[in-house]
């Protein structure tokens, strides 16, 4: 996990602070999984909370094969130079890709919190 922060993309005076995340997601398991949906809970200094879901990530459901990796750079923005994320991807087994995905293959991924701050907000 790396993040970012997009100064030319941000507006301070405006309370929007933009960041760029990038995630590598790996299988390291023995059959194909298919990344279908995300489920982020963004939280900012002064409480505020966005709840985002929807289908895969940056317009994408991949497919990973065993021991390969996903990677993908995707963005947040803040009213605050400081808050932090977390969430979960649905996956799902995909032993036959020709197959649409069943849900008794379907499995949570939690995303530990990760914090998103101005260079300067933390010390």
């Amino acid at each position: 996990m790396v993040t970012t922060y997009l100064p030319g993309h941000s507006r301070p005076d405006h309370r929007q602070y933009a960041f760029a995340y990038t995630i590598t997601i790996s299988n390291g398991g023995e059959v194909p999984v298919q990344l279908l949906s995300r489920h982020w809970i963004i939280t900012d200094a002064d409480s505020g909370v966005q709840e985002v879901r929807g289908e895969g990530v940056v317009g994408e459901q991949p497919l990973i094969a065993p021991g390969k990796s996903f990677r993908y750079t995707s963005g947040a923005t803040l009213a605050t130079p400081v808050g932090s994320m977390e969430g979960s991807y649905t996956m799902v087994y995909r032993d036959n890709a020709q197959q649409p995905p069943s849900a008794e293959g379907r499995f949570q991924v939690p995303i530990p919190a990760f914090s998103l701050h101005t260079p300067t907000a933390l010390h």
